[in-house]
């Protein structure tokens, strides 16, 4: 068997513990590099360390060392981060799996770019829970279009830097393409004070930190005399991990192309 070569990317982070555990555990896939920022207290560490093993790769700070084996990188990291590795991925033919959110539009259009030389899956959240409740709000919103206010409500970690989430930001564009609208004219990201009686064409986002939240959604659609709620509640990190693996192997036979987990779901 032909094991993917894959580099973690943020190799010391919560998120790069746990993609490193699952390589570890794949039979597909095998881990060739581990990369992190240069003030990375871990630097210099067997990827392994935190699990108790030896994987004769240690975490470097030098994207030369951490991608130079690799065929796929997965990166949770920051945008800017995310960026210089999309570049050098670009640049050495290397597949690239980004689970990165807070992009602004430059940073998507860089990846878009990119994506025309290698193949990226490029997705907010990799879970495939998360993925299949997408295709629910889809479904949903079509039904709910009219006579009823939707609000998204996310709650995360208190270390989480970016909000709404990505993944909140995403369940919005879902259901404003599905109802015919533009999230960038309809979305509402907070209220204070006198703010009138509510637009129904507003699609509203609430944003909760604390705590050691991994990420719970909820999408709430609020009618005369009933309430639909979605809701996709995170319990580890490990479901984003396994999507993630799931998406290096949608691109075995990819050469170039931007997709996202609906495209790895055949969910389209």
């Amino acid at each position: 068997m032909n094991k993917m070569k894959i580099a973690i990317a943020g190799a010391n982070g919560r998120m790069g513990h746990m993609l490193i555990e699952a390589v570890l555990k794949a039979e597909d896939a095998i881990l060739t590099g581990a990369l992190d920022a240069s003030n990375s207290p871990g630097l210099g560490n067997d990827a392994g360390m935190f699990l108790g093993e030896k994987t004769g790769v240690p975490i470097v700070s030098d994207m030369n060392k951490a991608f130079r084996d690799a065929e796929y990188v997965i990166d949770f990291t920051r945008p800017a981060g995310t960026l210089e590795h999309l570049a050098y991925c670009a640049a050495h033919q290397i597949k690239m799996i980004i689970g990165t959110t807070g992009f602004d539009e430059n940073g998507k259009k860089a990846i878009a770019a990119a994506s025309t030389s290698i193949p990226v899956v490029f997705a907010p959240n990799m879970s495939v829970g998360v993925n299949v409740t997408m295709k629910l709000l889809e479904i949903a919103a079509k039904n709910f279009a009219e006579g009823y206010d939707i609000e998204v409500i996310e709650a995360h970690h208190r270390h989480k830097v970016d909000a709404p989430s990505g993944t909140a930001l995403k369940m919005g564009e879902v259901i404003a393409k599905a109802i015919g609208r533009d999230l960038g004219e309809c979305a509402i990201y907070a209220r204070e004070g006198i703010t009138g009686e509510r637009d129904p064409s507003t699609i509203g986002f609430s944003t909760i930190r604390g705590g050691d939240i991994v990420g719970d959604h909820t999408v709430l659609f609020a009618g005369t005399g009933e309430r639909i709620e979605i809701t996709h509640k995170s319990a580890s990190r490990a479901t984003y991990a396994q999507g993630s693996l799931r998406a290096a192997r949608f691109l075995t036979d990819k050469t170039s192309g931007l997709f996202d987990m609906q495209d790895v779901l055949h969910l389209k």
